[in-house]
């Protein structure tokens, strides 16, 4: 006597890396010091370079703990010292020294650099306004062009992912370089929809060949901060 079949169940689909895909965590650098025009910070290559507030070091910390059994193979920084920094902790936890990766320095910000920035944000600036309004960086007297800026970050990532197949690597950059390289990713419409990593957070992306695809953003779960 014949049974019949058993009928074949379809599983809803699981999320895992094509083959020869990197997945990069992107991480903001912890919180650097508050600015004081009296006092301004050391410049590199024209950038403002501050290092950590302790509430920074906090951060890396929490990055360090929260990363360091995620399988990371690699790690990077920038030039700008506060990346370094915050990459430490975890560095030493894997036994690994960071590449330094010169174009994922955050966005000049040409005559608004060195603190500027933060006092004319702050006092409402109408370039400030403006650069919200247009979103372009570049509203602002000598700072990088978005066009440039766009495409060094893009060939940034596409030069860590050729080098790391199959692989895991953690990026320690900037909150300017975070929201940009996530609005290539979705094609936003709005150049700034990613703008505002909090500082500490971790951002995640696949990178294979021109596909970008976003699996997480701003997750701060390990930095105990409330949401909103």
């Amino acid at each position: 006597m014949s049974t019949p079949e058993q009928e074949v169940e379809y599983r809803q689909h699981r999320f895992s890396p094509p083959s020869g895909a990197t997945e990069i965590f992107l991480v903001r650098h912890g919180e650097s010091m508050p600015q004081r025009l009296s006092e301004p910070f050391d410049l590199v290559d024209g950038q403002a370079d501050p290092d950590l507030a302790p509430e920074g070091r906090d951060h890396a910390a929490r990055v360090g703990e929260r990363l360091a059994s995620e399988r990371i193979e690699a790690l990077y920084v920038t030039t700008l010292r506060r990346t370094a920094q915050t990459a430490a902790p975890l560095a030493e936890k894997l036994g690994l020294t960071p590449a330094v990766e010169p174009d994922l320095r955050e966005i000049h910000l040409g005559e608004w650099e060195n603190g500027l920035f933060r006092k004319h944000t702050a006092e409402g600036h109408p370039l400030a306004r403006k650069l919200w309004e247009e979103q372009r960086w570049d509203v602002l007297p000598g700072a990088e062009s978005d066009e440039a800026f766009g495409l060094r970050i893009r060939a940034a990532i596409t030069r860590i992912a050729a080098a790391h197949p199959d692989q895991r690597v953690a990026v320690f950059t900037h909150g300017g370089v975070i929201g940009e390289a996530f609005a290539q990713a979705s094609r936003a419409l709005e150049r700034f929809a990613f703008l505002g990593a909090d500082n500490g957070s971790i951002s995640h992306l696949v990178v294979h060949g021109e596909n970008w695809l976003i699996r997480g953003f701003n997750d701060r779960s390990h930095l105990a901060a409330p949401l909103g």
